[in-house]
């Protein structure tokens, strides 16, 4: 039996804690290899899916150990520890028929208790995603992140080189409702940090990545095909790695999600005349 949302990503159980799925090439980003998000979603997708998991994805911190082709892919599913409300979980994506762990990630599930709410955080002003120009893609590919969401940008986009690497967007799904995968597959939907220090001479890939999935399963039900708004920003760089951290906030005010990201980073080598 084959388990599908409105997010395709289609997942074929094999036997406990095996899975299978397609990877369209439409998650395959410039540098050939699968978009990071595709990622992100496939491992909350699975733990979904997978029968011993209790409660709903609450973090995730993913490795990205080497680059994932579009196609057949395999996935092994392993649960660490299972407490009364709280269980940690092994995800391991793999291209089909090979031992080399392309993806390897821990992700904490969660049976959400009713608590009293309390936010420090603070959303920043930002006009009105409808007042912002669409963007048009009629000549743009529309493959990785750009098949899946639709960015209105604010300021810091396109990337160049300055002093502030810090951007604003608003971001909506293209594949239905907001939910827990592609929330998660929003966090990798940032152009790199690396990029607004040193322009577009850089060439650059996700190392690791975690997300904090704050909002509730219902809280993100209520987005519905709202936009969300996307604050990201980065640190420091040096070494060949960079870091960024992003937030994620409802239209209303609520804080959705937070990540933390570093990424390899180096110079575009000239081509041989």
């Amino acid at each position: 039996m084959t388990t599908t949302h409105h997010l395709a990503i289609p997942l074929t159980p094999v036997s406990p804690g095996r899975w299978t799925t397609i990877a369209a090439a439409e998650w395959r980003n410039p540098g050939g290899g699968l978009w990071g998000g595709y990622a992100i979603g496939l491992c909350i997708r699975v733990l979904e899916a997978e029968p011993g998991a209790i409660g709903e994805p609450l973090s995730l911190t993913l490795a990205y150990a080497a680059a994932l082709p579009a196609g057949a892919l395999d996935i092994r599913t392993r649960l660490l520890r299972q407490g009364g409300s709280v269980g940690v979980w092994e995800v391991e994506v793999y291209p089909a028929g090979s031992d080399q762990v392309g993806v390897h990630g821990v992700v904490t599930m969660a049976k959400r208790p009713n608590t009293p709410d309390f936010a420090f955080a603070k959303m920043p002003e930002a006009p009105d995603p409808e007042g912002l120009p669409n963007p048009d893609m009629t000549n743009m590919s529309t493959h990785f992140g750009a098949s899946a969401f639709e960015r209105r940008t604010l300021d810091g986009f396109p990337p160049k080189a300055g002093t502030d690497s810090r951007s604003l967007a608003w971001v909506r799904s293209r594949r239905g409702t907001l939910d827990k995968a592609l929330l998660g597959m929003i966090t990798d939907n940032s152009a790199p940090r690396a990029m607004y220090a040193l322009g577009m001479s850089v060439m650059t890939t996700t190392l690791s990545l975690t997300v904090y999935l704050h909002g509730t399963v219902a809280e993100l039900e209520e987005v519905g095909d709202d936009f969300i708004l996307v604050e990201c920003e980065g640190r420091v760089g040096g070494g060949g790695a960079s870091d960024e951290r992003s937030s994620y906030w409802r239209r209303d005010g609520k804080l959705l999600a937070t990540s933390e990201q570093l990424a390899w980073y180096r110079e575009r080598r000239e081509s041989p005349e």
